[in-house]
């Protein structure tokens, strides 16, 4: 047994015990819950360190992975295909809009709309990218729709950053499995995942170090400086669809470690992470997609389970995405976790100390959409404690509600000039401004 695994089975072995009773209900159900049949497996021999170090988790992308270890032959859920470039793809240009100011001279020359503008992370239609207009906002996430070809995704993602006047946050979904939005598509060669619950079954965190690099990899070179992943729930409820085997584990001191791990493989690729989906999805049978959903227990009952692979990457995720579910055990506002001052103010960033950038999920979603006006979740999600807004229903109604509620004295300038500066200060340090 390597050490990486040693360090890991005591890391499982002391979870356990502190999150038996959090996770006692799945215990009976262990082996249906993290038994993935899968049609395509392969034999992976994986030549990366297996010892992850401060070091090696650095923001700079290599041109090659090395190793520095001896190769480990393990099987996962992976399809690996060549990694090739075909000579006709073109490479996506580095963005670095404001040559080489810092976060504080950009912001320093920012109008108030501007500020606003940062805020917000939307869709290519939502933000006029097709049209010849210039963008205003502070990033584009592209769905699956939006993603053709490698020469389409490319050229458009170059065309995007080149009509906005700072560098944008260009985010995807590549989880790998079955949330992939070029993984998925197979006008793309690129390496395809059955899941990451098949990756934390190996109970090798190297495998998902590996998922984090390769994915980091080929994102980059499409042009993306953003992954919305990985997903660092906790498949506590086997009756949950939405995440399901999106998630590592059902045992949340291996969701931990591979989530941990994961995020060191994409930052190696240069890509800026979000883990989700805070304070832990996996216990939900509701899809936040198609309206409410609950988890119905306490904060010491998560922190001992569902939190755990948040608590443990606070300090090295650059995000943190907040989910819609509600949490009546926890919060007495009623509100969705994305909308809750007292989760994201109080808990997340008060108790927990987190410091970085909080994003929600999407605001169109219904759990939202169905109660709220797109200015109203806007405001209200920013006032909770949110740095950015994601896919609101309506981004000119959001937008106005965020200037009315600063102009109002509802969101005061220091605020809006904080969370401005977190996003500023995170595109600088990966060569976006």
């Amino acid at each position: 047994m390597n050490n990486n695994k040693k360090l890991l089975t005591i890391s499982i072995l002391a979870g356990l015990m502190m999150s038996i009773s959090a996770c006692a209900k799945t215990a009976a159900t262990s082996k249906e819950v993290t038994t993935v049949t899968t049609k395509e497996v392969t034999t992976v021999t994986t030549k990366e360190a297996t010892t992850v170090t401060t070091k090696e988790a650095t923001t700079e992308a290599p041109t090659e992975a090395t190793t520095k270890s001896e190769p480990e032959t393990t099987t996962t859920a992976a399809i690996k295909p060549t990694e090739t470039t075909k000579s006709s793809e073109t490479k996506a240009t580095e963005s670095n809009k404001t040559g080489h100011m810092s976060a504080e001279e950009v912001f320093a020359n920012m109008t108030l709309e501007e500020k606003i503008g940062q805020l917000f992370i939307v869709t290519p239609e939502q933000a006029g990218g097709y049209d010849d207009v210039t963008i205003t906002v502070g990033g584009i996430i592209q769905m699956g729709g939006n993603v053709k070809s490698p020469e389409q995704i490319v050229d458009f993602n170059n065309k995007l950053q080149n009509k906005s006047k700072y560098g944008l946050f260009i985010a995807v979904d590549e989880e790998g499995g079955r949330v992939a939005r070029i993984g998925n598509n197979y006008s793309f060669d690129v390496a395809r995942y059955d899941s990451m619950l098949s990756i934390g079954n190996t109970g090798n965190t190297e495998n998902a170090r590996s998922v984090g690099r390769t994915i980091g990899a080929y994102i980059k070179r499409y042009g993306f400086n953003v992954d919305f992943a990985p997903d660092a729930d906790v498949f506590t409820n086997p009756n949950n669809t939405v995440i399901g085997d999106r998630a590592f584990s059902s045992e949340p001191y291996v969701a931990s470690a591979m989530v941990s791990a994961c995020v060191d493989g994409f930052h190696e690729s240069g890509i800026i992470t979000s883990i989700k989906h805070f304070p832990g999805h996996g216990d939900t049978s509701e899809d936040t997609h198609l309206g409410t959903a609950t988890v119905n227990k306490s904060w010491d009952e998560l922190k001992s389970c569902e939190l755990v692979p948040f608590i443990n990457n606070l300090d090295k995720t650059d995000m943190i995405m907040i989910s819609h579910i509600t949490l009546p055990q926890v919060t007495s506002d009623g509100l969705p976790a994305s909308l809750s001052r007292e989760l994201i103010t109080e808990k997340l960033r008060g108790e927990l100390g987190y410091s970085g950038i909080v994003i929600t999920d999407a605001l169109e979603m219904e759990a939202i959409s169905n109660m709220y006006t797109s200015a109203q979740a806007a405001v209200k999600a920013f006032t909770a404690g949110a740095d950015i807004i994601l896919m609101p229903a309506n981004l000119s109604g959001a937008m106005s509600g965020i200037r009315e509620a600063v102009n109002n004295g509802e969101i005061s300038e220091e605020r809006l000039n904080e969370s401005v500066m977190k996003i500023l200060r995170l595109k600088e340090k990966y060569g976006i401004l």
